[in-house]
């Protein structure tokens, strides 16, 4: 069984304040692009075990790897005798605020479930991904989405309009709990305007919803690289109608209604910006 694992973006990212738990609320639009991780499940009948093999050499292949632990995780429930082999290969880059871990996690949880015939619903499979990481539901729920409380209350939401996204990935590496744990909650200066990106995405206007976007850990993350600023920068002076950063950082993301503009951006940074990975796709409707 061969499957797609597509990445996010944060269209909105808002953080409304730190619980007693020591855990965030947050409400957030969440979309899914045509960026993907590719795996192949095999079912093994002759012998238990799971078997995880990567292109990458610093990818884990054991319990350390979201997608060995969502596999691990059915398997042990359902009591699955049989073996399972999973072939990643990770083009999503990671520790990039894309959910690539957790988009493979879906992918894994949802290939089970069909593979060894288990008949779980997909918020069945929603329930128990949320025990994986808190984007794993999402990613299995897939599309445009509204995600509130710690992350686990999902609402779907329209279609994305149709445009280019230009993803830019700095060689920088960003801790998620490091962030959070130097977000000041509630200091916070400036919100996105969540509800007005979900009132966009009724009317379907492109450009009012990319003068909305924003994201409050961006004040945490981008002083500490400039690198974020000034990819967003870049693409906004090459047509972009608006750049800003995905989840934690510090992959930054660009809309663009204008194709080839698009193209001619991701050309010029590629050429400035060689050590970075840079992509353009476009929105994903849901999970394929």
């Amino acid at each position: 069984m061969e499957l797609k694992a597509t990445a996010k973006i944060n269209l909105g990212l808002d953080v409304l304040r730190k619980r007693e738990d020591g855990y965030h609320e947050v409400r957030m639009v969440m979309q899914m692009t045509g960026m993907y991780d590719r795996l192949v499940l095999t079912p093994l009948s002759k012998r238990g075990g799971i078997f995880l093999k990567t292109n990458h050499a610093y990818i884990p292949e054991n319990e350390n790897n979201l997608a060995y632990k969502a596999a691990k995780l059915l398997m042990d429930e359902f009591s699955v005798s049989d073996g399972l082999s999973i072939r990643l290969d990770k083009f999503i880059p990671v520790a990039a605020g894309l959910a690539g871990g957790s988009t493979d996690a879906a992918a894994v949880l949802n290939g089970v479930n069909e593979l060894f015939h288990l008949g779980l619903s997909r918020e069945e499979l929603m329930e128990r991904g949320g025990k994986i990481g808190a984007d794993v539901p999402y990613c299995i729920l897939g599309g445009t989405a509204l995600a509130e409380g710690i992350g686990e209350k999902l609402s779907p939401l329209p279609a994305m309009p149709s445009c280019s996204i230009l993803l830019a990935k700095p060689p920088v590496f960003i801790s998620t709990k490091e962030v959070y744990g130097a977000l000041r909650a509630d200091s916070i200066e400036r919100h996105p305007d969540i509800d007005g990106i979900i009132d966009a995405l009724k009317r379907q206007e492109l450009r009012e919803l990319s003068s909305l976007m924003g994201n409050v850990l961006e004040d945490v993350t981008a002083p500490m690289h400039p690198v974020i600023r000034e990819m967003e920068r870049e693409m906004e002076e090459g047509g972009a109608l608006r750049a800003v950063m995905s989840g934690s950082g510090p992959t930054v993301f660009g809309l663009f209604d204008d194709y080839d503009a698009a193209r001619k951006c991701r050309n010029g940074m590629r050429k400035k910006y060689s050590s970075a990975r840079i992509f353009l796709t476009e929105p994903c409707t849901g999970r394929e």
